[in-house]
């Protein structure tokens, strides 16, 4: 295992961790299990044997998956969010996390299925609001505002 993470987030499950972060690293490359953690004892999130907490990486980056109970929900306050190479990549991962339950909401966020928000951000988006050419990047920035999942096309076309 390489050095560890000085900070890990960690993410509050209801008993669905390990599903959760089962589906999460087979959606994103360079993802896997390093360790699950089943409780000695009965908790308030679960019984003894239940998994507790599990280690994963997503993209090589450590996080918690955390079976804490009922008694805290995902809001959109935090969210991960995935930096993807082109329209291919938005399209899959869109609809993975969309499916089962999982929610559209705008400008290339969701929630999926477990509650939890992801930003699915192509990286052509941040390069063409950040253009030299303001009138470029209000276009830019207009189109996107009216956009839930993000079209590259449509902010080339706006760009122009």
């Amino acid at each position: 295992m390489a050095s560890k993470q000085k900070i890990t987030p960690c993410l509050w499950f209801d008993g669905n961790a390990e599903e959760a972060v089962q589906f999460y690293t087979s959606l994103i490359p360079q993802s896997s299990i390093v360790h699950v953690q089943r409780s000695a004892a009965d908790y308030p999130g679960g019984k003894a044997g239940a998994v507790l907490l599990i280690n994963f990486t997503l993209a090589g980056l450590s996080y918690l998956a955390l079976n804490g109970g009922p008694h805290e929900k995902f809001n959109n306050s935090i969210s991960l969010s995935v930096d993807c190479e082109d329209q291919a990549e938005v399209d899959k991962l869109w609809a993975a996390l969309t499916s089962g339950g999982g929610q559209p909401v705008a400008c290339g966020w969701l929630k999926d299925k477990y509650g939890l928000s992801w930003q699915i951000i192509p990286r052509r988006l941040p390069e063409l609001l950040s253009d030299p050419d303001a009138a470029k990047s209000k276009r830019v920035m207009q189109a996107m505002m009216q956009m839930v999942k993000i079209d590259v096309a449509a902010l080339e076309a706006a760009a122009v």
